[in-house]
């Protein structure tokens, strides 16, 4: 078992990732969520895209089970798409909705650029690739966010945004992430063996998951541009 909490592969590519990691995680935007500075106006043109995210997200995952090819990783893949669809997207629905934004309305918002380009680059990663391709490009959003939820729920000294922080740092969220964690960990040695690190596809999959990172960053700075 991994020492680290959401597993090895994750690990591993969060090391890899390196500043582009700490851009992720530590963007001004998380910051703002964290000290209660983030303009309420710019966490709101976040949610509403980030619903629009969401939707193309839930796709991939129903995706990840078409590709999948171990039961385990089908029943994986289902749970994260009934996360997403019956947990995440109701919270943005409902915090929307306090500042009158209804469900019509998230569902018809215009794409913003970022959020095209990250969600498309997703679906692309599944298209081309193979189970492992479409892991990770999802891992990021996934698991950063519950690396951000929890960090967040130990040091915010605002409780501004405190309902998303405890959304990601929930027992229930972090539960998924570390069966992501160990569904990327179980598919890496199912497809390569005991030494998936040092497989020929091994740095293109490390790859994906540091553009994914990178898209992260400026789906962060689009939120801090606001509307």
């Amino acid at each position: 078992m991994s020492a680290y909490p959401y597993g090895d592969a994750f690990a591993r590519w969060r090391n890899a990732a390196g500043e582009d990691w700490n851009a992720y995680t530590r963007h001004s935007f998380v910051e703002g969520l964290s000290n209660g500075s983030l303009p309420r106006a710019c966490f709101l043109h976040y949610l509403v895209q980030d619903y629009v995210f969401l939707f193309h997200f839930s796709r991939a995952w129903a995706l990840a089970a078409v590709k999948a090819d171990h039961p385990g990783e089908m029943k994986t893949a289902a749970a994260t798409l009934d996360a997403l669809v019956n947990h995440e997207m109701p919270m943005h629905i409902k915090t929307c909705a306090a500042e009158g934004i209804d469900e019509a309305t998230l569902f018809a918002a215009r794409e913003e650029a970022e959020t095209l380009a990250y969600t498309r680059y997703v679906m692309d990663a599944g298209f081309s690739g193979d189970f492992l391709d479409l892991m990770a490009a999802l891992a990021p959003c996934v698991i950063g966010y519950g690396e951000i939820g929890a960090r967040l729920n130990r040091e915010a000294t605002s409780d501004t945004y405190r309902p998303w922080i405890e959304t990601y740092a929930a027992p229930e969220y972090q539960t998924v992430c570390a069966e992501v964690g160990a569904l990327i960990d179980n598919a890496l040695h199912h497809r390569f063996g005991d030494d998936p690190w040092h497989a020929p596809r091994a740095d293109a999959l490390a790859g994906r998951f540091i553009t994914a990172t990178r898209l992260e960053v400026d789906f962060w700075s689009m939120g801090l541009r606001g509307a």
